[in-house]
């Protein structure tokens, strides 16, 4: 009787390592599209009252040699001032801006690590030199390397960026600044870096760089750099850090803008 046993265990053997294999296949197997949520508030009572919000949202799809990606920001402050005729307190924006940023990559081959790209991008910023900025560019890319704990990815092509800028008001030794656009060729470079520290936490690092072919055109430089921890399954807390920097901006606007952020990101 024993002997049978035997038997049959060892010819069930290769049929329970085939069905291990592949449970362990489908457990690996990741899902064709992902999306993320993030949102920060931030209120101040007492000697003075403020309001941030800061919102986001992801859409990651990858079907077969096509990554398709959609990320949409936006980030909103107001604060309390005294209004200088009526002397009565009221909520003055002081940051209200959003950018969304669509981009569609194709491998040349399966498996492989070079890819064709198209991209496109809108920011408003109510507070900036710019009414609204846009660009697109299409280009090859490559996925320099990946591994289990880190890749970096980076591509670079010919593109065009459609600023208009914004109308300034009338003073009384300086007239008003019509609104006017501006059109440049430029040369778009981006790259992402990540680093999966350990098992809960993530560090990531983009930056792209949108360069007029003509001297006097803005150009334009972006850069995120995060750290993300995982406090469960599908809920993280994100802290980033964020620089803009326009070359060319109008009279009264500074180059440079930074923002500082933590957020709690949903993932689902």
């Amino acid at each position: 009787m024993k002997s049978k046993i035997a038997l049959a265990t060892l010819l069930l053997l290769p049929f329970t390592g085939q069905y291990a294999l592949a449970e362990e296949a489908v457990a690996e197997e990741k899902p064709s599209l992902t999306i993320s949520a993030e949102l920060g508030m931030l209120f101040k009572t007492g000697n003075t009252k403020s309001g941030d919000i800061k919102a986001g949202l992801n859409i990651k799809h990858e079907e077969g040699q096509w990554l398709n990606l959609i990320a949409f920001n936006a980030l909103a402050k107001k604060l309390e001032t005294e209004d200088e005729d009526t002397g009565k307190d009221e909520f003055e924006s002081t940051d209200n801006k959003w950018d969304i940023l669509g981009q569609t990559n194709y491998s040349l081959e399966e498996g492989g690590k070079n890819y064709l790209y198209a991209s496109a991008y809108y920011e408003q910023d109510k507070f900036s030199s710019f009414e609204y900025q846009t660009s697109a560019s299409l280009g090859w890319g490559r996925h320099w390397w990946e591994t289990e704990t880190s890749s970096f990815f980076a591509d670079i092509g010919p593109g065009v960026k459609y600023d208009v800028i914004r109308a300034v008001p009338a003073t009384a030794s300086d007239p008003a600044i019509m609104e006017s656009t501006e059109t440049a060729a430029i040369v778009q470079a981006q790259a992402l870096y990540t680093r999966q520290i350990n098992d809960f936490v993530e560090f990531k690092q983009y930056f792209v760089a949108k360069q007029a072919l003509e001297s006097d055109k803005n150009s334009v430089y972006k850069s995120e750099t995060s750290l993300t921890t995982k406090l469960i399954d599908s809920l993280q807390f994100k802290f980033a850090f964020r620089v803009d920097y326009d070359t060319e901006v109008e009279e009264g606007f500074e180059n440079t803008n930074t923002e500082t952020s933590v957020t709690l990101v949903y993932s689902f």
